[in-house]
């Protein structure tokens, strides 16, 4: 287990964050700050380092809150919107730092050139877009950041394949419908994991709470964090005391050391 890294929950909510615009949904109108959610990333900090994992749309709102000041990469799970669309907020970093690395698969980069392709032009760029340095992302091979070494996970948003990554003893999985024996083999030994539990209803793409809980017992970390979660999974201070002991949900700013 890598010591010294330092994980902060920037955003713990599902693609619409809560409160969801015009909900009157209670748990979209409670006073409880835990069930205010952003879009799902988080904040990986060792040394002087600091990367990301995957920036939705509130990005920028996150790097304020939390006085980011330099950025050494951005991992990205998948190309969906509440994962990427943050994308042109690495700016500042960009002017300070110069090209930004980014580690994707090639689908993903195929996805953010069409969506970003300014950010990607190589003749002709305007003069205040960012860059990015691309690093491709496979399945099965390790790769480093910064000075340590990070494995891909492939999991199944339903039918799209989606990269968790695990730091050490740190795995980090969201969008999980299934996971295949010879990835979840790569997960086994993970101390503290975090993965989606997106609702009490099943859903077709996300693990609903049950599907999760069932997912931890195989897993069986030191403790685990769920996150990517709606409002239909209910109140924050509810949910948490039905969870088994080393279980509980992550909320927004949340800081854990390992």
């Amino acid at each position: 287990m890598e010591e010294g890294l330092k994980v902060t929950f920037l955003g713990t909510g599902t693609s619409q964050g809560i409160p969801v615009i015009g909900s009157t949904h209670p748990v979209c109108l409670s006073d409880d700050v835990r069930d205010k959610r952003l879009r799902v990333s988080v904040l990986l900090q060792w040394g002087e380092y600091h990367f990301v994992i995957d920036c939705g749309p509130d990005f920028r709102q996150q790097m304020l809150t939390h006085e980011v000041t330099r950025l050494d990469g951005i991992l990205f799970t998948h190309e969906h919107s509440d994962h990427t669309a943050g994308l042109d907020d690495i700016r500042p970093f960009f002017f300070r730092q110069g090209d930004i690395p980014i580690y994707a698969p090639k689908r993903v980069v195929k996805s953010l050139k069409r969506r970003f392709d300014y950010i990607f032009q190589e003749k002709d760029r305007y003069p205040g877009a960012p860059s990015v340095a691309i690093n491709y992302v496979e399945k099965g091979k390790d790769f480093e950041v910064g000075d340590r070494t990070v494995t891909p996970i492939q999991v199944m948003h339903n039918r799209l394949k989606v990269f968790g990554y695990k730091i050490g003893g740190f795995t980090y999985l969201t969008d999980v419908k299934s996971v295949e024996e010879e990835e979840f083999k790569k997960i086994l030994g993970t101390k503290v994991l975090v993965v989606n539990a997106l609702r009490i209803e099943p859903h077709h793409s996300h693990f609903n709470l049950e599907e999760a809980l069932s997912f931890v017992e195989k897993v069986k970390p030191q403790k685990t964090y769920f996150t990517h979660i709606s409002h239909l999974l209910g109140f924050h201070g509810e949910v948490e005391k039905s969870l088994p002991k080393n279980v509980h949900l992550a909320y927004d700013n949340l800081v854990i050391e390992l």
